[in-house]
């Protein structure tokens, strides 16, 4: 097939890869928006047709249409076409899991994760990401000098889901290290997936026998009656989503406030709060930037563009946070942003919440165990991971006074 004869629209249509794309996602989805308006045809990796949603009210039609533009990724008309090292292949393959249900199967295992998260008792919660963030930071306050990204944020989030979970302590690190492994790609990352997954196995297999106040004693004794292998399933895409997630939020919202004047001031004066930093990271550097994780499920119309059965749709996030039609009236208490997704597909309830308990957190905890902790390098050095999907820094050098550890 050729795809032009198929997609008269993205004859000539704009590569959303290369470095044009990945040095500026801001930008380059800006240059987009005034070219092509909200809705554009765009080519993924090896030119296969994709649309990509930049208008907010687009977006906010496409998610809150489950009927329309589903999630399962064996929809896709184009899955005979990709290349079998198809960078983006982890967002296209199937996996029977809540990340890939739909209809009754997807409110069946919502419904019976968010139960299970909402039975996480917020205040034991804050408490113990207070201890976990006191202990990452006793690892490296002697020093004088850290990265914040590789010995803080990423180190955070995977320990407290994995203690919500019922792993141990001592699981925790090796599970961590196994996310992130898993995150960044590459030839290690389905090694890691699959000690994630064994791991996950065992925790099931013993909560089955011994049930305990956790995450995943809920989850298998909750009325939806989840099997040994819906629960492994969607608990390795749980802890892999929520550590990855709330670990850039985290690294996010400190860049921030290391490189903003007004944070700094604003903060330093009480007139600020640090959950206004995180909503204005929400905003501006969304931990998910886009995710091409839709398919239409029929013929439509988008934006004046017509929608064939089975296409792609890129759901640009970050791009329809910067509508100007948004921004008009954007202010640091709005929370409409789409960082967290809308309608069915979204961030199930009560994940969202339970995020930002950990980031603000650990926000909170770094500024105060560090109080004149900044950064060691100009800001223009600091630099982004070179993807469209994520908004994450490779590291966040800083420099502060040596302390002793806290007893």
């Amino acid at each position: 097939m050729k795809h032009s004869d198929a997609y008269p629209e993205h004859a000539g249509a704009v590569r959303l890869y290369g470095p044009e794309a990945v040095e500026d996602p801001a930008a380059f989805f800006e240059e987009l928006r005034r070219k092509h308006g909200p809705v554009v045809p765009v080519l993924l990796d090896a030119d296969l047709p994709a649309w990509l949603v930049l208008g907010y009210r687009e977006l906010h039609h496409v998610t809150g249409e489950a009927r329309l533009f589903g999630r399962d990724p064996r929809r896709w008309n184009l899955l005979d076409y990709m290349p079998p090292d198809w960078p983006s292949l982890p967002y296209v393959l199937y996996q029977p899991s809540l990340v890939c249900s739909e209809g009754e199967e997807r409110s069946r295992r919502a419904g019976a994760i968010g139960d299970a998260l909402d039975g996480i008792d917020r205040i034991e919660l804050t408490h113990l990401c207070e201890k976990i963030a006191d202990r990452t930071v006793d690892a490296f306050c002697g020093d004088g000098a850290a990265d914040l990204i590789a010995q803080y944020a990423q180190r955070i989030p995977g320990e407290v889901v994995s203690r919500q979970f019922g792993l141990s302590e001592s699981d925790a690190p090796a599970l961590i290290t196994d996310i992130l492994l898993i995150m960044d790609g590459g030839e290690k990352a389905i090694a890691a997936e699959r000690r994630t997954t064994e791991a996950m196995v065992r925790l099931v297999t013993g909560k089955r026998a011994r049930p305990g106040h956790d995450l995943t004693s809920r989850l298998l004794a909750h009325p939806a009656a989840y099997t040994d292998e819906d629960a492994i399933r969607d608990m390795v895409s749980l802890v892999i989503a929520a550590h990855g997630s709330t670990a850039n939020w985290i690294g996010n919202t400190l860049r921030l406030m290391l490189v903003d004047d007004h944070f700094q001031m604003d903060l330093q004066g009480g007139r600020s709060s640090v959950g206004e930093a995180l909503n204005h990271v929400l905003w501006k550097d969304p931990p998910v930037q886009s995710v091409p994780t839709r398919f239409a499920t029929q013929d439509s119309e988008l934006a004046g563009h017509r929608i064939h059965r089975g296409d792609m749709i890129v759901l640009g996030f970050a791009a329809a946070n910067a509508d100007p039609q948004v921004q008009q009236g954007y202010t640091a208490a709005n929370r409409a942003h789409m960082a967290f997704g809308h309608g069915e597909y979204g961030c199930p309830f009560p994940a969202p919440e339970l995020a930002e308990v950990i980031a603000k957190t650990a926000v909170e905890v770094l500024l105060d165990r560090l109080p004149d902790v900044h950064l060691a390098v100009p800001p223009a050095d600091l630099r982004w991971r070179r993807t469209l999907w994520i908004r994450a820094l490779e590291s966040l050098p800083v420099a502060f006074t040596p302390v002793t550890h806290r007893r």
